[in-house]
């Protein structure tokens, strides 16, 4: 047996991989896993064992693997030293063909990577999960951890047998052992590690069955059994089998998986994963209050994004990380699509246009900007490379593509592609010739343009004669939309179309009359920023919200909001159109959007944050107090109250009064836990509700999302103490699991915090590579991003960086970013006194 420590042999580079893979040809991985360990809360480890057959050409190579120990290695039949860095276990003496038998013990996991264990407050029930992209399922059994290297794998689960036991198989067969029940999985066709899965656990199941034209699928949907109540099976399973139908019929193949398992599990690190046969979701998409259609859209999103994984990522793979996209960037755009295409949300390229494009436009300032197809050296580069970028660029851009070949040919050459490399790795280049296959076009100086560059062109129109002039030379086709007030509406009176390949194109067209408003990209076809002129600003900031378009609508409120973050438009301008626009804006996600970013613009802009925060919590009330009883729109403005309260207690009296029961609530205003939560949090930062009152709440929601919400409210306090103590245990506690350090982050970080928490500045910077070398990734990110100081100017970051130039190149990319974010916020600010 041989133990070791955590090592920095985990990063595996791109150079390693691929040697690797030129010298393995892997068949087979057997995976049995005895995990009767997990009830037993003293226990921190498990038992695992790998049987690996490959052919090699080279008489040496590594397996993977993380985890407490290495017991027993066997190759070949024959006893093999253990020789384990805490990364790789090396293996020498290989034959043409072999099989590798290695007995180890894993370690449960607190931070969401690999097998996560967590124990509902509700009942004590435990429950075990798995999460492993980029790489950590060497956290759960040894294997080769790289995406070329597929295998059939045989799955073998030993447990306590109080519960389901899942893979991505489906069940072969169970046998009961003093204990527990030890359950095998039929074998998977070809699969990299990073989508295998397992799941044991007291989950709520209910079965469904799709139907399709040449085949049928058992269906279930999953969740805690204190959960069970609030999940709403029939929908997700309905959206399951249109989606089946949908994808099955687009890609003219077969679902390639068998059983189609969804199970919503807790303190989950991602939305969802795209795992064949047991794919995984945040359970916070099993909503235990009221939910908006925007939430409901979002998750049916998120249900078809993991559907089109089963093709586009799981039956055709990247050969390595730089290629992420090839799976990420069309997942995002199919969930989008196929929710257009199901009939299930027709607006959901209104939701795309504001949120997912907002995120990649922020993404794609920062000077850690990258291609859409990335250089990715490393896994720690390729865990970071999970961005705006990959995902909402990339989907953008495909969206542009899409209407560039046609979709009946974008059709095609998906189908060809599959056909050509099913159960296969692929390249950019792979993709590419099928789609110029289909669609007889060159995509070459495509790619070069949108796939191979980074950063967005602002599209900037200039009158007289009407021109659109972009910063950044793209070649894009766009439509520009005139829009002219009408008896106090805005109403569209025509659009013209305009292919941009300079930075200048006058607009050419028969008859183009003299509007109000002129939007740039009005269809939000195009990836770009568009800016309004002076004269479109004053348009719509007295009749935006009469606009019937909500695309175009959604584009006005981005182009806004980006101006703002830019510094060419005054926070307060913004501030001023959203509280007179966003109480009839009828779009939620639209609604959900420019709240989010009013809140945004009042913590990190305005110059009297006090002021500001006063008045918009003055808005954010009389907009709850007026929407309709019951709506989607209450809601939203009744949570936004919630957040206008960290910053401005106006209303504490009447919020706690109406906790209390003491006053009602409007009419038809759901006080679920999350809305009661996200008041409470709100009063306790803002210093009115005490420890007393927050243990109370938590005692009515004795519950796993009750136990985090108390933690952040606590630490929200603004009490010098209280902040102390949260700052440092959420460095220093490594009991924390990851939702519970994001909780303590929070609270340390709410409300007016900068006098509170600015002695540890010096602090941070002393702390930040250490934790970066012995915390996991996903917990060190999360303090390196969560507890950056808001200084008062880049000094500190600047000598940390100049200090730190040999510092892993993913630490640097999250300071980096850190700092652009945090210079932007001091330029926008001092920008505020001029606009």
């Amino acid at each position: 047996m041989q133990t070791r420590q955590h090592s920095g042999d985990e990063n595996l580079s791109r150079e390693d991989a691929a040697a690797r893979a030129s010298v393995v040809d892997l068949d087979a991985i057997e995976v049995d896993l005895d995990v009767r360990s997990a009830s037993d809360p003293a226990r921190e480890d498990f038992v695992t064992q790998s049987t690996l057959r490959f052919r090699a050409s080279s008489p040496q190579t590594w397996v993977d693997f993380l985890g407490v120990s290495v017991d027993e290695v066997e190759v070949n039949g024959a006893p093999h030293p253990v020789e384990w860095d805490g990364a790789r276990i090396r293996l020498t003496g290989l034959a043409d063909e072999n099989t590798v038998r290695i007995r180890a013990r894993g370690r449960y996991s607190r931070s969401g990577e690999g097998l996560h264990r967590f124990t509902d407050p509700v009942d004590g029930a435990v429950y075990l999960y798995t999460q492993y992209e980029p790489a950590d399922s060497r956290r759960v059994y040894p294997c080769f951890e790289q995406p070329d290297l597929k295998a059939r794998w045989t799955f073998h689960i030993t447990a306590s047998g109080d519960g389901v036991i899942l893979s991505g198989g489906a069940e072969s067969s169970r046998t009961e052992l003093d204990g527990g029940v030890r359950v095998s999985f039929t074998e998977t066709p070809l699969l990299s590690s990073y989508v295998t899965a397992v799941a044991v656990g007291p989950y709520h199941r209910v079965d469904g069955v799709w139907q399709g034209d040449r085949q049928s699928v058992n269906l279930a949907v999953l969740c805690r059994a204190s959960l069970a109540e609030h999940l709403d099976a029939d929908e997700i399973l309905d959206i399951t089998r249109r989606g089946l139908d949908f994808f099955t019929t687009a890609f003219d193949q077969d679902y390639p998986w068998g059983k189609y398992d969804q199970i919503f599990v807790p303190e989950y690190n991602l939305g969802a994963m795209e795992n064949p046969g047991l794919v995984t979701f945040t359970e916070a998409y099993v909503f235990r209050g009221a939910a908006t259609a925007a939430q409901r859209e979002a998750r049916s999103n998120t249900i078809l994004h993991e559907m089109a994984h089963m093709w586009f990522g799981d039956l055709v793979t990247m050969r390595w990380w730089d290629d992420l996209w090839l799976k990420e960037s069309f997942a995002d755009f199919m969930g989008t699509h196929a929710n257009v295409a199901t009939g299930l949300h027709p607006d959901a390229w209104v939701t795309f246009a504001s949120r997912r494009k907002g995120w990649a436009y922020v993404q794609d300032q920062l000077p850690t900007t990258h291609p859409i197809v990335a250089d990715i050296p490393d896994l720690e580069a390729a865990k970071l490379n999970f961005d705006g970028i990959t995902y909402a660029k990339g989907a953008s851009v495909l969206k542009q593509l899409v209407g560039f070949v046609g979709e009946d040919a974008f059709f095609r050459g998906a189908r060809r592609y599959f056909a050509a490399h099913a159960y296969g790795n692929t390249t950019l280049e792979d993709l590419l010739s099928a789609l110029e296959d289909a669609s007889g076009r060159d995509l070459r100086s495509w790619s070069t343009a949108w796939l191979e560059t980074t950063g967005l062109p602002t599209l900037i129109v200039e009158r007289y004669p009407l021109t659109i002039v972009q910063d950044v030379g793209r070649p894009h086709a766009v439509r520009v939309g005139l829009w002219d007030d009408e008896a106090g509406a805005l109403v569209a009176r025509g659009e013209v179309a305009v292919d941009l390949f300079e930075e200048r194109t006058v607009v050419d067209a028969p008859v183009l009359p003299d509007t109000a408003l002129v939007i740039a990209n009005v269809d939000d076809r195009s990836y770009a920023k568009v800016r309004l002129d002076e004269r479109s600003v004053a348009a719509v900031a007295a009749g935006l919200s009469t606009m019937a378009d909500a695309v175009a609508r959604g584009v006005v409120w981005a182009a806004l909001w980006n101006a703002v973050r830019d510094g060419d438009l005054a926070a307060s301008t913004y501030l001023a159109i959203a509280a007179d626009h966003a109480p009839r804006e009828s779009h939620p996600a639209l609604l959900g959007d420019v709240l989010a970013h009013a809140a945004f613009a009042i913590r990190h802009y305005v110059a009297d944050v006090g002021r500001a925060a006063s008045g918009w919590l003055q808005s954010a009330w009389h907009a709850m107090e007026t929407a309709e009883p019951g709506s989607d729109a209450q809601l939203i403005w009744a949570r936004s109250v919630g957040v206008a309260a960290e910053l401005c207690a106006d209303r504490a009296r009447e919020m706690s009064a109406i906790l209390a029961g003491d006053a009602p609530a409007p009419a038809g205003l759901p006080l679920d836990p999350d809305l009661r939560w996200g008041w409470i949090f709100g009063l306790a930062a803002s210093g009115h509700v005490d420890a007393a009152r927050i243990e109370a709440e938590a005692e009515r929601d004795a519950t796993a999302s009750g136990r985090t919400a108390r933690l952040a409210a606590l630490a929200a306090r603004p009490e010098a103490a209280v902040r102390r103590d949260a700052w440092r245990g959420a460095w220093e506690d490594e009991s924390l699991t990851n939702e519970h350090l994001d909780a303590t982050i929070r609270g340390a970080r709410a409300g007016e915090s900068r006098d509170l928490v600015a002695e540890f500045d010096a602090e941070y910077f002393a702390r930040i590579l250490p934790v970066w070398r012995s915390r996991s990734i996903e917990i060190a990110a999360r303090l390196v991003r969560g507890l950056f100081p808001a200084t008062e100017d880049t000094s500190a970051v600047d000598a940390w960086l100049e200090a730190h130039s040999d510092a892993p190149g993913s630490l640097r990319r999250i300071v980096i970013e850190q700092r652009d974010h945090l210079a932007r916020d001091l330029r926008v600010r001092e920008a505020q006194a001029r606009l």
